[in-house]
């Protein structure tokens, strides 16, 4: 397996795990979850570009910064939400 597909791997883990434990939380539903990640599937197939699902909900006024800090935080990740590549 090379670096590109170890990353993208572990990207999909956290970001299911981070829909998952933003909806133990009480910060979004499991509909939210669904939508956004139908939403970054889209924007990855037509334009080519990966939104993080705490950006999606971010975007969307449904979670605040300090929510999405609060899932990494329990996932262990102090993933920079905005970085861009």
């Amino acid at each position: 397996m090379n670096k590109i597909e170890e990353d993208t791997m572990e990207t999909e883990h956290l970001e299911k795990r981070f829909g998952v434990l933003s909806v133990e939380k009480g910060f979004v539903t499991a509909d939210h979850v669904i939508e956004a990640l139908r939403a970054q599937v889209i924007e990855d197939i037509q334009k080519g570009k990966h939104r993080l699902i705490g950006r999606i909900f971010l975007e969307q006024g449904l979670m605040t910064i300090s929510q999405i800090d609060e899932v990494l935080a329990s996932i262990g990740k102090g993933l920079p939400l905005f970085k861009e590549h």
